[in-house]
């Protein structure tokens, strides 16, 4: 049985470990940005892993981090979108699969029309494939004003939420993070989900 590493196109392992290896050098901030922006598109640079210790390490520099893994993100995403609104037909499936299902893809393309801010929000904070969403707001032709506006709200709360528990919990935030981060993403999506019900029921 193939693992996770061996089962992955060697081009993308070598921009993952060429991401790293930059996050942990010199150009620390430059390889960060580069990270995120490759963590928001398609290859699996374990972001979390790498942004909480440089956070613990540069604890000056949060701020900075937290924003710097944002609009590293937002650059993936820009890309992302505008790759499922001019050519999806051509390679999305392709793509689709190789982060996701095509049912998944199909289920969120179907709520991207009636529920599409909050779906890219819920699916922002929470660790799952955040690619999809890009995707689909993309081929619907959903609001890239919007999209990017619910992009950047929802990777705010989740980078800058590590930054805030790297300065109340320091060192402990690695061990506290993996030991919660599913009760952390229930808990952010009830709350987008409040918030959302509550917008609905104003309106």
């Amino acid at each position: 049985m193939k693992n996770e590493t061996s089962s992955r196109p060697r081009g993308l392992a070598r921009i993952q470990k060429w991401a790293t290896r930059m996050v942990y050098s010199r150009h620390a901030l430059w390889g960060l940005g580069v990270a995120s922006f490759l963590e928001s598109i398609l290859i699996p640079v374990p972001l979390e892993a790498i942004l909480v210790p440089l956070m613990q390490a540069r604890r000056h520099q949060i701020f900075l981090l937290s924003t710097i893994a944002l609009f590293g993100c937002l650059a993936g995403a820009v890309v992302g979108y505008f790759v499922g609104y001019y050519v999806f037909d051509a390679i999305g499936p392709r793509l689709v699969e190789m982060v996701s299902t095509p049912e998944q893809f199909e289920h969120v393309r179907m709520r991207m029309e009636e529920d599409g801010f909050w779906l890219i929000v819920s699916v922002g904070v929470v660790p799952i494939p955040f690619q999809i969403a890009m995707l689909a707001a993309g081929a619907t032709g959903y609001s890239f004003f919007l999209f990017i506006l619910a992009s950047a709200l929802s990777r705010a709360l989740r980078y800058y939420g590590l930054g805030l528990m790297v300065l109340i919990a320091g060192n402990r935030v690695q061990a506290i993070f993996e030991r919660h981060k599913v009760s952390a993403a229930i808990v952010t999506t009830l709350v987008v989900l409040a918030i959302w019900g509550g917008s609905l029921w104003g309106g």
